[in-house]
């Protein structure tokens, strides 16, 4: 009787293939990076439309200081929900170390007026020197774009 041996375990590989998982990762990415900047604007409004609107690339910044009042008179900063007698103290302590005074107000087009101008009163007694209404521009093409 002639015994037979079986070599099947010398050829295991216990190498780990990870090109299918930098792949995945590679996805993920690029997911994020597209998404990331959109999510700049954490409060949803519905901005007025404005025929003769001005480009302001510095509302698009991560920095920029943005107060946001809904159609309900709820006012925000940043994503923040915040009080309209904590808005002055909170807008100055994020301006405290900035050279440009600059806020960038977000409306909602059926806001109550009353609630949009005493958020721009508690923005005034923060001492901000430039205040910058967002709106959107009523293109002939139909594309809507963020502007002043």
């Amino acid at each position: 009787m002639a015994l037979v041996s079986r070599n099947e375990g010398k050829k295991v590989n216990s190498n780990i293939n990870v090109t299918p998982m930098v792949d995945v990762m590679l996805v993920l990415l690029i997911i994020f990076m597209v998404i990331t900047p959109m999510l700049n604007n954490k409060v949803n409004v519905e901005l007025p439309k404005a025929d003769a609107a001005v480009v302001m690339e510095d509302a698009n910044k991560e920095d920029a200081v943005t107060v946001a009042v809904t159609r309900d008179g709820r006012t925000f900063l940043g994503g923040d929900q915040v009080t309209l007698d904590d808005l002055g103290t909170k807008i100055a302590a994020k301006l405290e170390n900035k050279t440009s005074k600059e806020v960038f107000m977000r409306a909602d087009a059926r806001a109550n007026y009353g609630k949009v101008m005493d958020a721009i009163d508690g923005i005034r007694a923060a001492g901000v020197s430039q205040l910058g209404l967002l709106t959107e521009r009523v293109d002939d093409s139909g594309a809507n774009n963020s502007h002043k």
